[in-house]
């Protein structure tokens, strides 16, 4: 049977035991919390998104090309044989419908012999001539190919193990990175009707609008095609998404401090060729850095101190971890301070302090400890 003595000695030894830890977890604010000034923001380019529970797809990734669109391409031919007199076209140039565009002399005898003038059968974009003036023509030649842009297709392929998933009328945001990587909202209008054995895959084929003509027939194409949607799902761009695949973090702009980034570890879930799907580790209305996180993780503590962002923030001086300080860490400062003829800066004479204090404070559990044993042996029947 234990005495009193001993077990309230005991247990004041694991209180002891607890204070550093304790103590130690302010410090976890300064090592997880970047603070930098205007300049290392701008430097950085730091961008943030606010988080929020929204729809979260489920995709298929696909690469394709664009392609013109059936009957948004016409050719110029003449009816009768003959010679070209007049060309009226240039290559790469606008042309309305009904607007001239060759003149053919024909073959039959006449002075001057008789002509044709071939009109553009459609508006849109000179793309091929294949005459020159003077060269002579026959009904079955193709003289020039006009094609009409305002509308395209952009033609997926996907592949062929993914294509059950495929619905007409999916949705797909399409990027092009030669029009500027603008993305593009379109709608699956039909799927191959056979697959491409060669490359294993399926073509899906969507009908996306063009007015500003940027996008132009041969270009490639990249295909996020939804194929199922989940709502209510808390999620951030993947570019958000730092660290290893067992340690994830991202970067969560302080709610105190301006400038200043803090180092949040996540549970990710699905993802996206996009986003990726938060479990736990964030709050709706956090702001997480989507731009420059990368290069905030060798960014070291910033440009500035955690103490030195919090004392001009609040108006008041704090500890160098970024605890408040409180009476007793001044009582405690300034009786060091007179102890030494001096006052004391810096984390690492607040360490030394805080050992010899646990250091005092083992040695009465000790004495305590001592105490209570010799207690228990003169008291009989204990």
């Amino acid at each position: 049977m234990k005495s009193p003595a001993l077990t309230a000695s005991l247990r004041l030894l694991l209180t002891l035991l607890a204070i550093p830890v304790l103590v130690a977890a302010p410090g976890d604010r300064r090592a997880n919390t970047i603070v930098l000034d205007e300049t290392g923001v701008k430097n950085l380019r730091i961008q943030t998104v606010q988080v929020e529970p929204g729809d979260f797809p489920q995709t298929i990734f696909a690469l394709g090309r664009i392609e013109t669109l059936p009957g948004k391409r016409a050719v110029v031919s003449s009816r009768i044989a003959g010679r070209v007199s007049e060309l009226l076209l240039h290559h790469d140039h606008p042309v309305q419908q009904g607007e001239n565009a060759l003149v053919v002399e024909s073959r039959q005898m006449g002075d001057p012999p008789p002509a044709i003038t071939l009109k553009a059968p459609i508006s849109g974009i000179v793309s091929a001539i294949h005459v020159v003036l003077g060269e002579p023509v026959d009904p079955d030649k193709a003289l020039a190919e006009i094609v009409d842009l305002s509308e395209v297709y952009a033609l997926a392929r996907v592949p062929d193990h993914l294509a059950s998933r495929l619905k007409v009328g999916q949705r797909a945001q399409i990027t092009v990175n030669a029009a500027a990587g603008e993305s593009y909202t379109a709608e699956l209008h039909h799927i191959g009707a056979t697959a491409d054995a060669a490359n294993g895959t399926v073509e899906a084929a969507f009908m996306v609008a063009n007015p500003a003509l940027k996008l132009r027939p041969g270009m490639r194409a990249e295909f996020s095609i939804v194929t199922a949607l989940r709502t209510d799902v808390t999620s951030v761009p993947r570019s958000a998404i730092q660290g290893t695949p067992s340690n994830r973090f991202v970067y969560v702009k302080d709610f105190d401090l301006d400038h200043a980034f803090v180092k949040t570890p996540v549970v990710t879930g699905e993802s996206t060729d996009r986003v990726v799907e938060i479990i736990s580790g964030l709050l709706p209305a956090d702001e997480v850095v989507i731009q420059g996180a990368y290069s905030l993780a060798f960014a070291g503590g910033g440009t500035i101190s955690l103490k030195e962002a919090l004392d001009a923030a609040h108006g008041h001086e704090h500890n160098a971890d970024g605890s408040e300080i409180t009476a007793a860490s001044r009582a405690a400062k300034a009786a060091s301070a007179a102890a030494h003829g001096h006052a004391h800066d810096g984390p690492g004479h607040n360490d030394s302090t805080l050992w010899k204090i646990l250091t005092g404070l083992f040695f009465v559990a000790f004495v305590v400890t001592l105490f209570a044993k010799k207690s228990a042996a003169r008291t009989p029947g204990v």
